[in-house]
């Protein structure tokens, strides 16, 4: 874990920190062989990579509508309980988000709008890797259906036995999925990229994944979400923040992954001294106690004034925020993927039952993406009613910059119309 001011960062230290590389180009090569052969063999090759990376030989690629609901009535009913609740919250949110078509005047016989058109098809991918992820499965599909999308697919790893995790199944049932495949990885986005005898073609694919599901995202030529790489976050703490509380979220960002990210920045020594050693004391009772180390390899806490502490997560532009001050600063924070403010609101709630979404573009993407939201599941056609008069008020500014750009044709169409 680095610990230092931030004013005496090295130049190689700040690139190391601001500068999170995907590793995208270091498995393309592996990467662009499964999308041609799925693109050629299609099931086949589905069968043949999910023995290969899944250690599991599966025969059905669907999950049947018979072994979804089995896995509804197999789990505890709180369990699903607590499914039902987090969906609502998610819809909740999500619905707040949607735009309505909408037309009017905008000068005499000119009327302009916009038309919102939902996608036909979304795959969504919902990993199950080092953990299953029945979160991501709500977050993916509840905006998708929310926002009008005809038919949501889910592609997600088997375990070795050929099934879906029961959990994930249940909250894609929830959730409104209308389908769902026992395919993951590389092979799983050219499916749904591509097309295959089982799985659909799909108009654009969500959800995070790791950096091979990330590559084969950006190479397989259907639209995206966003890239999405290693799990992050970073803290702004003053002295009224409690140690313990920012402990205990550095180490739950740190059981994601090996590669995730944890970054405190404060103005107070004190409070970074007492969150290292709130760590150490914390981090001994974790399950996945050998992730968790290798992750802090990669964290960091940083001491400066508040105005540096704000200006280095402007320029880090993390997946995830929070702010824990006496003073109010979200007005200054210019790129987050998701904010939370307040001793209260850890990361945890946001990924799973607050309502907001938990699928953000990491590794400095949120300087210029937004998280998933019901504007990824629709396309906006720009409408343009123009009467005669319309026209009038309008056709001389046309037919003059039509013929500075030496475009007569376009002239002559409203000429012909003014005539």
């Amino acid at each position: 874990m680095l610990t230092m001011p931030i004013s005496h960062l090295s130049a190689q230290e700040t690139v190391r920190l601001l500068n999170r590389s995907t590793g995208l180009s270091d498995v393309m090569p592996s990467v662009n062989p499964i999308l041609e052969d799925v693109r050629k063999d299609g099931d086949a090759a589905l069968r043949k990579y999910t023995l290969q990376f899944d250690r599991a030989n599966i025969k059905d690629i669907e999950v049947s509508h018979k072994d979804i609901h089995e896995a509804v009535f197999s789990l505890d009913k709180n369990l699903i309980s607590h499914l039902k609740k987090a969906a609502l919250n998610i819809r909740a949110f999500h619905e707040a988000q949607v735009q309505k078509d909408w037309i009017r005047e905008f000068a005499p016989g000119i009327r302009l709008g916009q038309r919102i058109t939902p996608l036909g098809t979304v795959g969504a991918y919902v990993p199950g890797g080092r953990a299953s992820y029945p979160s991501t499965a709500l977050m993916t599909v509840i905006p998708a259906k929310v926002a009008g999308v005809g038919k949501v697919i889910i592609c997600t790893p088997p375990q070795t036995d050929g099934m879906v995790n029961p959990l994930t199944l249940a909250a894609a049932h929830i959730a409104g999925a209308d389908r769902v495949f026992r395919v993951g990885g590389v092979q799983a986005i050219a499916a749904m990229a591509y097309g295959t005898e089982a799985i659909p073609k799909v108009d654009k694919i969500v959800g995070p994944g790791n950096v091979y599901v990330t590559a084969a995202k950006m190479a397989c030529g259907t639209a995206i979400d966003f890239p999405a790489g290693p799990s992050e976050v970073l803290i702004i703490a003053d002295g009224s923040a409690r140690a313990d509380f920012i402990a205990s979220d550095m180490i739950a960002q740190a059981e994601h992954d090996p590669n995730a990210v944890s970054i405190l920045v404060t103005p107070s020594k004190e409070l970074a001294k007492k969150v290292e050693q709130e760590i150490e004391l914390q981090m001994k009772n974790e399950a996945r106690l050998e992730i968790i180390k290798k992750s802090l390899e990669n964290a960091a806490i940083l001491t400066g004034s508040l105005d540096e502490c704000i200006g280095f997560s402007n320029m880090f532009a993390p997946e995830h925020l929070e702010i824990m001050t006496e003073q109010d600063i979200l007005g200054r924070i210019k790129h987050a993927g998701s904010i939370f403010i307040g001793l209260y609101a850890p990361v945890s709630v946001g990924d799973y039952a607050s309502g907001t979404n938990h699928v953000l573009p990491t590794a400095g993407y949120a300087r210029t993406l937004s998280g998933l939201n019901t504007d990824h599941f629709v396309t906006k056609s720009s409408v343009q009613i123009v009467e005669k008069k319309g026209l009038e008020g309008i056709g001389e500014t046309v037919i003059g910059l039509a013929e500075a750009e030496g475009l007569s044709a376009h002239a002559n169409a409203v000429r012909v119309r003014k005539k």
